[in-house]
Formats: C-alpha cells, structure tokens, sequence
C-alpha cells in the first residue's frame, strides 16, 4: 500500500456508491483502522488471481477432503470472523459489516464457507458484479481453511466455462502468491476489469 493507491477520500457506503465503485476499479478502505476517513483506493499494481493459474497443492487437496464447503449459508458469521477487532490489522467496522450485508441482500455480496464437524472455520466474502468477483476479506481458524474457501471460489467462477471473469484480490499476499496471484499494472486491470463487466455473473450467483 502506498500514497498513489489511494485515489478519493469521502463519499458513502451506500449500496449505488460500492457498485459504481467496483465498475470503475475502486475499492473502500479506511485511512486507519475501523474509524478513519473513508478512502477509495486502486491499487497499482493490483493483485489478481488468473482463474487458470490457481495452484492447489496435495497437501490442499488433502485438507479440502476434510472440509464443507457451502455458497452464501452464513454470509452474516463470515464477515462476523472477518470484522473480528482482535485479529492483526484488523479494518472492517461496523459500517462495513452494515453496508456489505445489505449488498448481500441484494444479491451482490457473497460468501463462501468452510465448515469442520458443523463449526464454521473459515470462509471469504466479496463483491460479484457481472464477470468481477471483488474479493475483500477471508478467515481460518483451521489449517487451510480459507484456501479450500478460495479453491470452491474458482470452481464457481469457472463452472460454466465462460472465459474473461476477474478475480480481484486488491493487493498480493504470499498466501495469496502461493496459490497463483499475481501483481498487474493498474491499466492493465482496468482492461481487464472492462471485459469481464461484459460477462454474466457464475450461475451460482446470479441474482433475481
């Protein structure tokens, strides 16, 4: 993260401002942590992960055998695990959780979950909006819980075999690295951004 990434300050999380935003290759964050200013960041370079570069190693495949993995079945306790104060860095607040709740109720905001013997243990949320997924946050609290989460991501967005959907990961991570994303120029990704905005939303998550 640096001081060109952020390109707005203000505005509102309201459901029409996150949906522009996404369109046009923003994302919302706050100057610092859960209270600060609103800012509106596009990231350059920006983290994807290419949907035909996703690395699932043996041992994650082993791990995935162990797992439940559920679309949209507590979209309500994922951003919950993901908005927890006590972990490191942590940044969604309550109004996070209020504005992306009511996209999921609109049928914009998704979630993913991994379940253990009934117990939730981890899971990713993020914005669909045509062929974009936005990822925003992910959570484990079991060894490689929120990779399987990621894998069943992909395999939603490649179902259906329409090539093009974008995987928005914001910034890279080595977690995020290890299964295939990769950094591109910010204008690369707007390209990228404008194709996949042509393309249906994944069956599984197509909206009324």
């Amino acid at each position: 993260m640096n001081d060109d990434d952020l390109v707005g300050v203000g505005l509102d999380l309201r459901p029409a401002t996150l949906l522009k935003a996404y369109r046009v290759g923003l994302f919302p964050m706050r100057l610092s942590g859960r209270t600060g200013q609103l800012g509106w960041w596009s990231p350059d370079p920006r983290g994807i992960l290419p949907l035909d570069r996703l690395r699932v190693s043996r041992s994650l495949r082993q791990s995935a055998r162990r797992y439940t993995v559920t679309l949209d079945r507590d979209f309500t306790a994922v951003i919950a695990a993901c908005a927890d104060p006590a972990r490191p860095d942590a940044w969604i607040g309550e109004d996070f959780v209020a504005a992306y709740t009511r996209l999921h109720r609109m049928g914009r905001a998704h979630s993913v979950e991994t379940w253990l013997d009934g117990r939730l243990v981890g899971g990713l949320y993020g914005v669909c909006v045509g062929g974009l997924f936005a990822g925003e946050s992910m959570f484990h609290r079991a060894t490689d819980a929120s990779k399987v989460a990621l894998v069943r991501l992909v395999e939603v967005l490649t179902s259906d075999g329409v090539p093009g959907r974008l995987l928005d990961c914001q910034w890279t991570t080595p977690h995020l690295v290890s299964l295939g994303a990769r950094d591109v120029a910010r204008a690369e990704y707007l390209e990228l951004l404008a194709a996949a905005l042509e393309l249906p939303e994944p069956p599984e998550f197509r909206h009324p």
